[in-house]
C-alpha cells in the first residue's frame, strides 16, 4: 500500500518537532500550589498607620499590663462597667480591688484592671478606642503586637524608653536564621523590647505624651491621641519629658498575663491566675477570648464573627460560666416536684412562659372579681328597700337636728310679710300675675313660705312613721303668726 507524499511529509515534521513540543509543555506548565497560598486569608481590618495610632497610649506598659488591657478591650460593654465600678470606689486599687469584684460577671482579665484605678480612668476617657482596639487584637493579634514592638523601638531611639528604678527594659536579639534562609534584616528593626516591672509584686503604670515620645511622628496626618493622666495618681512633679511614673500599685496575684512575642500571643500563668480567680478556675495556659462576655458588641471583622458568633448560640457554655452542674439540676427539679404537690406554680423558664402566666393570671384576677360582684350583688327588691331605708335614715338626723332653726326662720319670714304687705297693697290697685315684679323681695318671701309649709305639712307623717318625737310650736307662737 502506497503513502502519499503529502502524508508522509506531514509525518516526518511531526516527529521531528515532538521534542520540542514536549520542552514548551513543561516550561509553561503552572508549578503545584503550596499549602500556605491555599490558607485562608485574615482580614485587614486596620492598617499599620491606624494600628500605631491606637496602640500608642498603651505600648510603653509593662508587658503583664499591656497583656492584661489586651485581654479586656475585647470586651468592651464590661470595661465600661469597670470604669464605673472604680470611679465609685476611688481607694481600691491591688488585689483587694479584684477580690471586691470577683462576684461580678465580668470577664476575670475585665476584674484584673481594677487593680489599677488610672488605667480605668485612661480607657474611660474613649469607649471608642477601647473597642477598636479590641477589635484590631482579635481580628489581627500579629500586626498588633508587631506594632507594639515598632513603636517602642521609635521610643528607644528618642531616648525615652530605658531601665530604671520602675522597670527593666531588655532588648532580645533575633534568633539566629538557619544557613539556607536568607540574610536577616538589621538587629535594629527585628529585635524584641520586653519591659518587666523592677519589682514583680509593685507595679508603676507609666503615663507619657504619645506626640512626643516617639519621636518624630510618622504619619502626620494621623497623630496620637493624647490621654491625661488622672492627677490623683500622678503628682504635679512626676509630670515631665518622657515616661513619668506615679504611685505604685500592690499586686500579688492580679496580673497573670504576658505577651508571648514569639507566636504573638498571650500566655497565662495558671498558678497566679486560679490562686484569685477562684470561682473560674482553668488548665489552659494559653488566652482564649470568651464570646460569651462580648455583651452583643459586634464584631468587626467576618472572621471573628463566624468564630465567635457560634460560640454564642451554644447554650452549654453559657450555662458553665453560670455555674450550672448536675447537681444543681437535681435540686431544681425536686423543687419544681415539690412545688407541684403543693399546688403552687412552676417559676418561668422563659420570657413568653412568664407573659403567659402573667396573662393568666390576669384572666383569673378579672374572672374572680366578676364571680365576687354577682355573688354580693342584692336582688332588685332588697336594692329598692335598702335605698329607701338608707335616704330615710340619712335625711331623719338632719331633719330632726335643723327642725328648730327652720321653724325659727320660718316664723321670721312670716313676720317680715306680713309687715311688708300693706305696702305692697298700696303701691298696687289691685293684685295680678305681675305685682312680684314690683318688689323681688316679697316674691322670694312668699316662695319660702311656701316651701315651708309644704315641708310643715310633711313632717309630722315622716316622723311618725320613723318612731319620733313630734316637736309642735307653742301656742303663743301660733298666736304671734308662725303658721297660719
Amino acid at each position: 500500500m502506497r503513502i502519499p507524499l503529502f502524508y508522509a511529509m506531514s509525518a516526518l515534521l511531526l516527529l521531528s518537532a515532538g521534542p520540542c513540543l514536549a520542552q514548551a509543555t513543561q516550561t509553561t506548565a503552572p508549578a503545584p500550589a503550596n499549602a500556605a497560598d491555599t490558607a485562608p486569608v485574615k482580614e485587614a481590618v486596620f492598617n499599620q498607620e491606624q494600628l500605631d495610632q491606637m496602640l500608642a497610649p498603651i505600648a510603653l506598659y509593662p508587658d503583664p499590663l499591656l497583656a492584661q488591657v489586651l485581654m479586656a478591650t475585647t470586651y468592651p460593654g464590661e470595661v465600661a462597667e469597670a470604669v464605673t465600678w472604680s470611679k465609685a470606689h476611688p481607694d481600691a486599687k491591688g488585689d483587694d480591688a479584684v477580690k471586691q469584684v470577683a462576684n461580678q460577671t465580668w470577664d476575670p482579665s475585665v476584674q484584673a484592671l481594677v487593680a489599677f484605678p488610672q488605667v480605668l480612668a485612661t480607657l474611660g476617657q474613649d469607649p471608642v478606642w477601647v473597642q477598636r482596639l479590641g477589635d484590631a487584637f482579635l481580628a489581627q493579634p500579629d500586626d498588633v503586637m508587631n506594632g507594639v514592638q515598632r513603636l517602642r523601638r521609635q521610643a528607644q531611639a528618642a531616648g525615652n524608653l530605658q531601665s530604671n528604678q520602675y522597670q527593666n527594659v531588655t532588648v532580645q536579639a533575633p534568633a539566629p536564621a538557619p544557613a539556607s534562609a536568607p540574610a536577616p534584616a538589621p538587629a535594629s528593626s527585628t529585635s524584641t523590647i520586653i519591659i518587666q516591672p523592677a519589682d514583680p509584686q509593685v507595679v508603676y503604670v507609666p503615663t507619657y505624651n504619645p506626640t512626643t515620645t516617639y519621636g518624630t511622628w510618622a504619619y502626620p496626618a494621623s497623630p496620637p491621641v493624647y490621654y491625661p493622666p488622672p492627677p490623683a495618681y500622678y503628682p504635679g512633679s512626676a509630670l515631665m519629658a518622657g515616661l513619668a511614673f506615679g504611685t505604685g500599685v500592690a499586686i500579688i496575684g492580679s496580673l497573670w498575663g504576658d505577651c508571648d512575642w514569639n507566636d504573638n500571643d498571650i500566655d497565662i500563668d495558671v498558678d497566679r491566675y486560679n490562686n484569685i480567680n477562684r470561682n473560674n478556675q482553668i488548665t489552659n495556659n494559653k488566652w482564649q477570648h470568651n464570646a460569651v462576655h462580648r455583651d452583643g458588641v459586634p464584631y468587626r471583622d467576618s472572621r471573628s464573627r463566624e468564630q465567635y458568633g457560634r460560640q454564642l448560640s451554644g447554650a452549654n457554655q453559657r450555662d458553665a460560666y453560670r455555674g450550672d452542674n448536675a447537681q444543681r439540676a437535681q435540686a431544681r427539679e425536686k423543687a419544681r416536684s415539690s412545688m407541684d404537690r403543693h399546688g403552687i406554680e412552676r417559676p418561668a423558664t422563659s420570657n413568653r412562659e412568664a407573659r403567659d402566666q402573667a396573662r393568666r393570671a390576669q384572666s383569673d384576677n378579672i374572672a374572680g372579681n366578676r364571680t365576687q360582684s354577682g355573688a354580693d350583688r342584692p336582688r332588685t327588691s332588697d336594692r329598692a328597700q335598702n335605698t329607701a331605708r338608707n335616704t330615710r335614715e340619712n335625711q331623719q338626723p338632719r331633719r330632726d337636728a335643723g327642725q328648730v332653726n327652720q321653724r325659727s326662720q320660718d316664723r321670721s319670714q312670716v313676720r317680715q310679710t306680713a309687715q311688708n304687705r300693706p305696702a305692697a297693697s298700696a303701691g298696687s290697685a289691685r293684685n295680678n300675675a305681675f305685682a312680684g315684679a314690683r318688689s323681688p323681695s316679697q316674691s322670694n318671701v312668699q316662695a319660702a313660705r311656701g316651701r315651708a309649709s309644704q315641708a310643715s305639712a310633711m313632717r309630722p307623717s315622716a316622723a311618725r312613721s320613723a318612731g319620733h318625737q313630734i316637736s309642735r310650736p307653742s301656742a303663743p307662737a301660733r298666736q304671734r303668726g308662725g303658721r297660719r
